[in-house]
């Protein structure tokens, strides 16, 4: 009921959501807070986790009629919870490298400082795969003005944790210190970025240890597991690549390598200095253009850095090891890149699958429909859907663990592809609204957990939608999402559709279905 004048702004921006239409890159936060009157009635914060099913004492129950008739709870949070969210502000310096900030009204002793650099391994080439986390290790060994040992011991002197990590499109580096050490973060994090020595013998000593956490990482299922599938899925394309990097690159990676990446990578429009928590956008703006200013906005080398575009590929992997009791695999679908507007309704649809664990308190009474399917027969272990988003493309799929049984494997496989299908045809108010109800409180309670989630979430937006994303359009976006925009999302990406999977453990030809089996239940045939 859109009647009054003071809700015929709100009414269009959600009409305009709802039409899955609005690239994340394109909305104003202006048009996202114009009146509470629109927040108040459409928040729509639900907690469930005082769910009741009258179903969930019987012993005898249909899974799908389990979803059908949830008593969902109804909180809707006042609008200053969506509106009283602290600004984050951001301020470009003459060079193009931004800085963007968010003061804690909770955290008044603590911050958070990272360098975000939009350059992973998808900007290598076969050659150089393996430098962009290399320089990651080679970063706290030593820059022109600090040795190893006086870069730890400063950060251990102020209490400070200083740490860095690489992925496959951004590599960043952060730390976490109190208020008043902020300057020295910033003036730590400028020198490792801009200054770090790459000596040889640091080098050589960073290749045994990479190479022994190639070992940990293969060693890891779920690790191993996603590295294969990407291989498959992109192969011949750089986001196939593992972020390690092959063993013989890391074996002869050299600092003219290292420096080359730096030179063509690090500049300033690439970079991000993001701060949450007790700081003053003031004075990070100050201590920025003080530190980083020098950082050249185009590469010394002349170097146009450029993404590979990603191509699917369907196929698949198999990885026998008969000394593992389980089969654990992942089933994935092509999707789209961060600023795509289906983007949220993958948010949601992820939510719709779930999670699930065999050994749970709740493992029989979990919500979603595929959860239901897997334990009534107890057909699984454990499942979880995965939704992984990249510049231009992305995965979304189901991660499994299951025995190896023949039959149990295969109704495993047709539990989980029946559900993909279904969902393009028969999705329900319910499971669409609890779905809804996750997403909102996930993205509370990921800003809730501390300045160092804050500050990743600006570093990452900032790089990936060019802006930070309001809370409050967050929550409009989910909203709009309704049960025809789940059906047309999952007809799109699922239905009749080439997938790329990757297994492990007993795998054999007789216990997993084949390729050819799993695509032929990607439709169905309805007349």
């Amino acid at each position: 009921s859109y009647t009054s004048e003071r809700n015929l702004e709100a009414a269009n921006l959600k009409a305009s959501m709802a039409g899955a239409s609005v690239a994340l890159r394109s909305l104003p936060l202006s048009s996202c807070v114009k009146n509470v009157s629109y927040l108040r009635r459409h928040a729509n914060l639900s907690f469930p986790g005082q769910r009741r099913y009258a179903t969930a004492l019987s012993s005898k129950y249909d899974p799908s009629s389990y979803i059908k008739k949830p008593i969902l709870p109804s909180y809707t949070p006042a609008a200053e919870l969506l509106v009283n969210v602290p600004e984050t502000k951001v301020t470009v310096l003459s060079n193009g490298l931004r800085v963007a900030t968010e003061k804690s009204a909770v955290n008044r002793d603590t911050a958070t400082v990272g360098v975000f650099v939009d350059a992973g391994s998808r900007y290598e080439t076969d050659e150089t795969n393996g430098v962009a986390h290399f320089l990651e290790h080679m970063a706290f060994k030593g820059t022109k003005r600090r040795s190893q040992y006086e870069l730890e011991v400063e950060i251990e002197n102020i209490g400070g944790h200083l740490n860095a990590y690489t992925s496959r499109e951004q590599t960043v580096y952060y730390a976490k210190v109190f208020k008043q050490d902020v300057p020295k973060a910033v003036d730590i994090l400028s020198d490792i970025l801009q200054n770090s020595k790459f000596e040889e013998s640091s080098i050589e000593r960073e290749r045994d240890v990479i190479m022994r956490e190639m070992e940990e990482v293969d060693a890891h299922v779920q690790e191993f597991i996603f590295d294969q599938l990407h291989s498959v899925a992109f192969q011949g394309s750089s986001l196939g690549r593992t972020i390690l990097g092959a063993a013989e690159n890391v074996a002869k990676i050299s600092r003219k390598d290292c420096l080359d990446f730096i030179a063509t990578h690090y500049t300033a429009p690439r970079i991000v200095i993001a701060a949450a928590g007790a700081v003053e956008h003031d004075d990070i703006v100050s201590l920025a253009s003080k530190h980083l200013e020098s950082i050249p906005n185009t590469s010394p080398l002349g170097k146009t850095p450029a993404i590979e575009p990603a191509t699917f590929v369907g196929s698949e992997v198999r990885h026998r090891n008969d000394d593992i009791p389980t089969i654990t695999f992942a089933l994935a679908y092509p999707t789209c890149g961060w600023t795509d507007a289906d983007a949220y309704p993958l948010m949601v649809l992820q939510a719709v699958f779930g999670a699930w664990e065999k050994n749970t308190w709740a493992s029989k009474y979990s919500s979603p429909g595929l959860a239901q399917m897997l334990a009534k027969d107890n057909l699984a272990n454990k499942y979880w859907a995965f939704n992984t988003s990249y510049a231009d493309t992305g995965l979304f799929g189901i991660y499994c663990e299951t025995v190896p049984d023949e039959e149990v494997v295969q109704d495993c496989m047709y539990s989980v592809t029946h559900e993909l299908v279904r969902l393009c045809f028969r999705a329900t108010e319910e499971e669409v609204q609890r779905a809804k109800n996750v997403v909102k409180t996930n993205l509370l309670i990921q800003l809730e957990n501390g300045t160092s989630e804050t500050c990743e979430d600006i570093g990452r937006q900032l790089l990936t939608y060019g802006r930070r994303i309001p809370l409050v359009e967050s929550f409009a976006r989910i909203d709009a999402v309704d049960v025809s925009t789940i059906q047309r999302v999952a007809e799109k990406y699922f239905y009749d559709t080439d997938h790329a999977m990757a297994s492990y453990g007993s795998v054999n030809s007789q216990n997993l279905p084949d390729y050819n089996w799993i695509r032929r239940r990607s439709y169905w045939l309805r007349y």
